[in-house]
């Protein structure tokens, strides 16, 4: 399945000035990069994948709306997946687009 493109549109509406953004698919979901690091996707059905310091990830799960990511059956620390009713106001979005944001600023940039 596609990515939601309603949900691309409205990060590219928090990321706009961004220093050093472009957009990749990927997995089926579109990726927002900054700096060559993946910040945050919009997934399918309005979900969004958000890169957190892995330090962080427990206290962000609920386990209702923000799960950890899983591929291959394995449970990924440091990338969550937060459902649309956790980003349906564009301040709620905002704010899990910053905790993208944030940790990847933190990181050096890819060559």
């Amino acid at each position: 399945m596609a990515y939601d493109e309603e949900l691309a549109h409205r990060i590219r509406d928090v990321l706009s000035g961004e220093s050093g953004l472009t957009e990749r698919a990927m997995f089926g979901g579109l990726g927002f990069m900054l700096d060559g690091h993946m910040a945050v996707a919009a997934g399918s059905r309005g979900s969004l994948m958000v890169r957190v310091d892995p330090e962080d990830s427990d206290e962000l799960v609920d386990g209702v709306a923000v799960n950890l990511m899983e591929m291959g059956g394995r449970s990924m620390r440091g990338w969550l997946l937060v459902e649309s009713t956790a980003t349906a106001d564009d301040a709620s979005l905002g704010e899990w687009v910053q905790r993208g944001v944030a940790f990847v600023r933190a990181l050096p940039p890819k060559k």
